[in-house]
Parts: structure tokens; C-alpha cells; sequence
């Protein structure tokens, strides 16, 4: 709060004036946030166009450590693009998550063709999304990768809100 002395012809007065200083965003906050994903080329990934914000805890790791360092020190209104390089988005290819498939494992019904995109289970029956980039006489390569992976990737942002993160009570 600031005070201000004012003196009027007949008296002093002082007048309490509360200062507002505009929240920006950091570690812990709970905001919402419009987004448009393209690629290095323009190609667009992902928008929250024509849907709700995307909403999260800044530094919690829901996000990707891009995304989460760019909302930082923003203000609700504020609008800005990030450039995300690869390492802060969803890493560089991993090599050894490009897989050989026996042919015969696939359904006979099954026409292999690269750029197919399957599902497969782990060991845990855990499914995870991968796509046909070889067919060969014996085998089918597969990529297990994030399709992002290896990509630098821009977002425009636009901040919609801010919350605090919730209080917690910690009971003895």
C-alpha cells in the first residue's frame, strides 16, 4: 500500500492507495493456456482451437520442459511464441526404439505398409503407438518413438489464467 500526502487550501489529508501489480506465472501456479503447435515447417501438430485451454501445474512435469519454460514470468492477456528444440520437447530419436518384427507375427489378414500406424503391448500389457517405416522380406521395422521426437517445435501462446496452487493441510 502507498500513501500519498495531499494538502488542500483547508487541511492535509492522505489518501491510501493500493497498488496492483500484475501476477506472471511461475513454478506451481495451476493456469490455463491456448496453444498452436506447428513445425519447423509450419505443418500444425496440435491446437486447442476451438476447445477449452489446456490446463496444468507449471513445473510438475505435465508438460514438456519447452512448454513449461515458456509460460513462465507471462501475465494473463499476454500472447508469445516459444521455439522448443527437440531436447526440450521430446528428445532426439532413440535408435534403439526402432524394432524388427518377424512378418509372421503379423495377422495374415494383415498387409504391411510403411507409415501404418499399429498399437503394441509390452511385457506389462501396456499399449504404445508405433509406425511401419520398412517392410522387408522377413521383417517389418518398426518406430516406437514419439512422433515428435527429433523435432524443434514453436508454439503460439496465449495465458487465460492464473490460479495459486491449492493449500495443503498436512495432518500429524
Amino acid at each position: 500500500m502507498v500513501f500519498i500526502q495531499v494538502t488542500l487550501p483547508t487541511q492535509k489529508a492522505y489518501w491510501a492507495i493500493k497498488t496492483c501489480s500484475m501476477s506472471t506465472v511461475k513454478k506451481g501456479d495451476n493456469i490455463k493456456v491456448h496453444y498452436h503447435g506447428t513445425l519447423t515447417d509450419g505443418t500444425v501438430f496440435d491446437s486447442s482451437h476451438g476447445r477449452e485451454p489446456l490446463a496444468f501445474e507449471v513445473g510438475s512435469g505435465m508438460v514438456i520442459a519447452g512448454f513449461d519454460n515458456g509460460v513462465l514470468e507471462m501475465a494473463v492477456g499476454d500472447k508469445k511464441t516459444v521455439h522448443i528444440p527437440a531436447a526440450e520437447a521430446y528428445g532426439a530419436k532413440d535408435e534403439s526404439l526402432l524394432l524388427e518384427f518377424p512378418r509372421t507375427q503379423f495377422p495374415a489378414d494383415l498387409t504391411p505398409e510403411p507409415g501404418m500406424q499399429l498399437n503394441m503391448s509390452n511385457q506389462q500389457g501396456q499399449q504404445f503407438p508405433v509406425v511401419i517405416i520398412d517392410v522387408k522380406e522377413d521383417v517389418v521395422i518398426l518406430d516406437a518413438n514419439h512422433p515428435l521426437a527429433g523435432r524443434d517445435l514453436t508454439f503460439d501462446l496465449e495465458l487465460v489464467e492464473i490460479s495459486a496452487p491449492p493449500s495443503r493441510i498436512i495432518m500429524p
